[in-house]
């Protein structure tokens, strides 16, 4: 079933390709930086500082990409990805593991996670613009 959207924002030139996206980081100036990056190519972005905040984002807006922290308190971004996954009106949502940790280990970790991409920072705007520009709209 279609969900009504909110009244439309506006968007850069390129509308057609803006995003709602979630960002979780606990570290507040490393969010808002990517958010800020994210809001300059025109997406419609909120950011959480925990798990449970993410949660709690999610249940009035349903982002199309999140960017999780994996080392997030109380709740790993791993967990936070599986409880996202569990969430059937959010299906199709692009996951993105942003991490310190880039390991073969951690890479496989975040696959089994159910992460689609495994970004490790500092992670580079053209990146994260490339993998946005990617996601289903």
């Amino acid at each position: 079933a279609a969900v009504p959207h909110e009244a439309p924002h506006p968007v850069s030139a390129g509308s057609s390709r803006a995003r709602r996206i979630l960002v979780v980081d606990d570290n507040t100036d490393a969010a808002e930086m990517l958010a800020e990056l994210l809001r300059m190519d025109g997406h419609d972005v909120r950011t959480a500082a925990s798990g449970p905040d993410a949660l709690a984002v999610v249940a009035t807006f349903q982002p199309q990409v999140a960017f999780l922290d994996i080392g997030l308190p109380g709740m790993s971004g791993y967990e936070l990805a599986q409880r996202l996954r569990a969430e059937p009106r959010l299906e199709g949502l692009t996951l993105v593991a942003v991490t310190g940790w880039g390991q073969d280990e951690d890479r496989r970790q975040s696959r089994e996670a159910g992460l689609d991409h495994h970004l490790t920072k500092p992670v580079d705007p053209r990146e994260v613009q490339a993998l946005v520009a990617q996601t289903p709209g």
